[in-house]
């Protein structure tokens, strides 16, 4: 079942009330943000660039890159080349009671422009908490500039049937990105 509009700010409002497990908590929250079923959510100041190599090994699960920072200013963004592959942050902070999941989308117009917001990586498990990293992939054929602060993707909310018996960053799941602050490269 996806959340509509009013499914989501209920749950985000039980997270404040009460102690159930179908609760929704984005900070900081904008309620003009808040779409017919998804929630939009804003780029952040912080991107890693993925450095080309010879090859990478899966299995080592590393992969160079090097951290950009920009400012928040108006005349502040970073130029996504065609054909490049950056990560990039939500400036909101998300997190998901253990019956919740969520999943990435881009925006419409953005998307008609050439700009995909994820990969493969678009779900977020039951029991999820913090920003959200997001691969930005320009398959347009002209640079986009993306400005901090544009609502950059949305995030739909839906509910398990049951509470999952072991949510994100449960011990012995290895759930590497819970918590994870700015934009996040893969982690061994």
């Amino acid at each position: 079942m996806t959340y509509s509009d009013a499914d989501i700010w209920e749950a985000i409002y039980h997270r404040e009330q009460t102690a159930c497990d179908n609760w929704i908590r984005v900070n900081p929250f904008e309620r003009d943000f808040l779409q017919p079923a998804s929630l939009d959510l804003r780029l952040g100041t912080e991107f890693v660039c993925l450095t080309s190599v010879a090859s990478v090994d899966m299995r080592d699960r590393q992969v160079p890159s090097y951290p950009v920072h920009i400012g928040s200013g108006l005349d502040s963004y970073f130029e996504l080349k065609p054909h490049e592959l950056v990560l990039g942050t939500t400036v909101e902070r998300v997190e998901v009671g253990p019956r919740i999941w969520a999943k990435i989308e881009g925006k419409s117009s953005l998307g008609r422009m050439g700009l995909a917001v994820h990969v493969t990586a678009g779900f977020v498990d039951p029991g999820f908490r913090g920003q959200l990293t997001l691969e930005l992939y320009n398959i347009g054929p002209s640079p986009i500039r993306l400005r901090p602060g544009l609502a950059v993707c949305q995030v739909a909310f839906g509910e398990c049937v049951t509470r999952a018996e072991r949510p994100y960053g449960s011990p012995g799941l290895g759930s590497r990105y819970q918590d994870q602050i700015g934009a996040v490269p893969v982690r061994a």
